[in-house]
């Protein structure tokens, strides 16, 4: 979702220089500033904005500051504001000749001080130069954002890919977790000497079982980790999709982890989690 683009537009001898600057949030999120001769364009501006789909969007376009000879101080207006900080100075006791050098410098730098040649609204015919350029400005940006995206698909494949892994390293385990079951049950039966019927350990046992079975777990995961995957390939905008599908596959991940009653399937459990988190801190960056 962060992506960076700036373009200067031209049109006869005015410059105008347009930069975008995207970054994480959950919904479009406009900041958009421009010189006072478009703000009846702003709304267009914004409408542009809106293909970026998500994202803290902050759109600037600024004039070049200009000292052409179309380009002269409004004298009346800088005396005035000059006169008035160094009366303020003066009261302070701060103004001495380098502090005037610079209050007038500050002057100086303010926009409003300098007149120009410039009208204050654009023409349809600058106007329709400015939008072009900055179309290619939300393209370049957009394309940097494609290019960020790749770099993190290729991560989630990696991740999920690890997932599923560890997934497949379970059924070798489980054989060996009943076999344990069975013999922890058995066990304590003998340390508290009670004789039981054959035939109703054996029902008893399977419905103990029953309760720690996680073929439903590993079959829904898998599910979940090819949709995740699917999801990826097919869908352009999928952050979202994205983070409910991981929500599920952490939902089945957690419940496998509390059904294993086995060291080994539990330290797996552990590193499918911390797989699964290393997805989840980046699907903030997903469209």
């Amino acid at each position: 979702m962060t992506g960076y683009a700036k373009v200067q537009s031209s049109f006869g001898d005015k410059k105008l220089n347009i930069e975008i600057k995207t970054l994480n949030s959950k919904q479009l999120d406009l900041i958009v500033k421009v010189p006072a001769a478009y703000r009846s364009h702003e709304l267009d501006i914004r409408a542009m904005l809106g293909v970026l789909e998500r994202g803290k969007v902050e759109c600037i376009l600024s004039e070049e500051n200009s000292t052409s000879a179309d380009a002269s101080f409004n004298t009346d207006l800088l005396v005035s504001r000059y006169n008035a900080l160094v009366d303020v100075a003066n009261d302070l006791h701060a103004v001495d000749l380098m502090h005037r050098a610079s209050l007038f410098t500050t002057v100086a730098a303010m926009s409003d001080i300098w007149n120009t040649a410039a009208s204050d609204e654009v023409s349809d015919e600058q106007w329709q130069q400015t939008a072009a350029d900055l179309q290619r400005a939300i393209d370049l940006c957009d394309q940097f954002r494609a290019h960020e995206g790749s770099v993190l698909e290729v991560d989630f494949h990696k991740h999920v890919d690890l997932i599923e892994d560890k997934l497949r390293q379970i059924p070798a385990l489980e054989g060996e977790r009943i076999d344990t079951a069975k013999e922890r049950i058995k066990r304590y039966l003998a340390d508290a000497n009670v004789e039981v019927d054959p035939n109703r350990f054996e029902q008893e046992l399977i419905y103990y079982l029953e309760k720690l079975d996680i073929t439903e777990e590993k079959v829904r995961l898998q599910k979940h980790i090819d949709y995740f995957r699917q999801t990826m390939a097919t869908e352009p905008s999928c952050g979202k999709k994205l983070g409910f599908v991981a929500q599920e596959m952490g939902r089945e991940i957690n419940t496998t982890g509390s059904k294993a009653n086995h060291a080994g399937i539990q330290k797996i459990v552990v590193e499918m989690k911390d797989e699964l988190e290393k997805i989840k801190e980046q699907l903030g960056n997903v469209l």
